[in-house]
């Protein structure tokens, strides 16, 4: 037992290794800081849906746990920096950052045991009315929240003191990015843990999760929770970016663009809603630019022929090069004989 022990401990330590492929992303993403910094703006807002997406991606991708109200946190922890900026509560950003994110967090846990319960539909119908109702509470209060004119007067203090946020978004994007990379890394870490396989077995199949043994319960209202604090990162992160929040984070056409995005992207593999915001921020602007009228109906008719040719063959390259790849690394690392068929799974 203690051998077959090791074996799996050292399967999942392999498991969790960072690709090449992974490494030369990553490498990439914070080359774009010197490679265009004339599209700075669009890259900051671009990391923050990349976040935002990736918060979906945990709970959807994951657990199996479909969402509309993604945007219930995103908007609460963004109301939140702004006004504890405003009035002097917290002005640190990296600390009003993370206190956010807990909030959000907290937000996360009291609903999960209502979103918990029921069906797909009965939780897209759940977590979209708590969007909602927070919407409406923002509204009612206009005089805390600024109402349909918005959170104004929001005055972020430089970043440790030395950074200051400039109207072309530079010191913003670098400071979006590395919050995404460590974000992800938090996520990567949970996904390639013991607890991560535990999702993917409850999303595969809960009757037999809970005969097991899993908690199903317990590790679904973890996952919720998490998703909400990455999602609460990244309203925060829009506000501290822009000084300025409004109505328009509760909405629905907000928690809608995450399914769009991890429609493009793909679900299940952490870096779909990476990859999607990507194609989807820089599409929308070209097509703005284009027809800035009709960009809407261009972004359907994309969606409409991903979804009639399939994602699955337009990405196809993509799974042949992350196999190579496993494979290259297959040669490079000697795999354990008590492992040896699991070892070639991919990330």
């Amino acid at each position: 037992m203690t051998t077959r022990a090791d074996d799996v401990a050292l399967y999942l330590k392999r498991r969790a290794r960072w690709s090449p492929l992974e490494i030369a992303f990553w490498v990439f993403a914070f080359a774009t800081i010197w490679l265009f910094p004339g599209k700075h703006l669009i890259l900051k807002d671009t990391a923050i849906l990349a976040l935002f997406a990736l918060s979906l991606d945990l709970i959807l991708g994951y657990a199996g746990i479909i969402s509309l109200g993604q945007a219930a946190f995103f908007g609460l922890a963004g109301y939140f920096s702004g006004l504890v900026a405003k009035y002097g509560f917290i002005t640190e950003p990296v600390v009003a950052l993370v206190c956010a994110g807990l909030v959000a967090a907290a937000l996360g846990f009291v609903t999960s045991f209502l979103v918990l319960r029921g069906s797909d539909l009965t939780r897209l119908m759940v977590t979209l009315g708590v969007s909602l109702m927070l919407g409406e509470l923002a509204n009612r209060y206009s005089n805390i929240t600024g109402g349909a004119d918005g959170l104004q007067g929001v005055e972020i203090e430089p970043i440790f003191g030395m950074f200051r946020f400039d109207l072309f978004g530079h010191n913003g994007y670098v400071y979006c990015l590395i919050v995404l990379f460590v974000c992800f890394v938090i996520a990567r870490r949970i996904i390639y843990s013991p607890f991560g396989l535990s999702l993917r077995s409850i999303k595969g199949n809960t009757l037999r999760a809970a005969a097991i043994g899993i908690p199903v319960k317990w590790r679904l209202v973890s996952i919720y929770t998490v998703s909400a604090g990455f999602a609460g990162i990244a309203g925060a992160l829009l506000t501290q970016t822009t000084a300025f929040c409004s109505l328009d984070v509760f909405s629905l056409e907000r928690s809608a663009d995450l399914l769009l995005v991890l429609i493009i992207g793909g679900t299940g593999y952490l870096y779909g809603g990476l990859i999607g915001a990507v194609i989807y921020k820089f599409l929308q602007d070209w097509i703005a630019n284009l027809t800035p009228q009709y960009w809407q109906f261009w972004i359907g008719l994309v969606l409409v022929l991903i979804v009639l040719i399939g994602r699955e063959r337009m990405s196809g390259w993509i799974w042949v090069a992350r196999a190579s790849v496993a494979r290259l690394g297959t040669r490079l690392v000697p795999r354990s004989p008590a492992l040896g068929s699991a070892g070639s799974e991919g990330h």
